[in-house]
């Protein structure tokens, strides 16, 4: 319920001033942030995969960085441990065309019993205000890593949506794969497993009449 107050007696046009009166209603907790401490949270400690909602202290928006869960010997006790490499980042404009993309590929994510865990509701306005991690199975990390990686030097909204598109059309072996060879043979041939690839996804021109062509098939 509101007060409305209307303020006059000056040549300035005339002020209105509204005053909120308490209703008694509780406020109620965001929804995500329940499905996230109540589900999610802490689960990104096993995966293979982690998709982190962060910022940059260079830019005002929200970061998404991919990472992958990477095992490696520890020498003095023989153990595998898993530590986190950055496989790619993802902000501003191209996160904007991307979205929908994103949330085709973390929908299928599920849990140990195969319930839905609803990653996709993350990739919204609300869940943009997400400063944690969520959990991502080898397929949607894979193939997350390879459209963070391959966007890098894309502003075209078609030949995002493109590279999306196909990407998202890999098996997850396919995903895997492909991932490997741009981040497992040195940086020199990294670089250039990136640049074939995404020239092989999405061509190497924003005036090539097949993107659209192509597009039209698998929209």
């Amino acid at each position: 319920m509101t007060d409305v107050t209307v303020v006059s007696g000056s040549k300035k046009p005339s002020l209105v001033k509204v005053t909120s009166k308490k209703t008694g209603t509780k406020k109620r907790s965001p929804e995500l942030l329940e499905l996230f401490e109540k589900t999610l949270k802490n689960r990104w400690r096993s995966a293979p995969f982690v998709l982190r909602f962060t910022e940059l202290a260079d830019y005002t928006g929200t970061v998404l960085v991919i990472k992958e869960r990477v095992e490696k010997e520890n020498s003095a006790t023989g153990k595998k441990l898993g530590s986190l490499r950055d496989r790619g980042t993802l902000y501003g404009e191209n996160l904007k065309i991307l979205q929908p993309r994103l949330k085709t590929i973390l929908e299928p994510v599920v849990d140990e019993g195969g319930v839905p865990l609803d990653l996709q509701r993350f990739i919204s306005r609300e869940g943009f205000k997400l400063r944690d991690n969520l959990p991502l199975d080898e397929e949607a990390g894979a193939k997350l890593a390879l459209i963070f990686k391959l966007q890098a030097r894309l502003h075209n909204p078609e030949r995002l949506e493109l590279l999306a598109r196909r990407v998202r059309r890999f098996s997850r072996e396919e995903a895997a794969y492909w991932l490997s060879r741009t981040t497992h043979y040195g940086p020199d041939a990294n670089r250039w497993a990136v640049a074939g690839l995404r020239y092989l996804l999405c061509g190497g021109s924003n005036q090539d009449a097949g993107i659209e062509r192509m597009l039209n098939k698998l929209r």
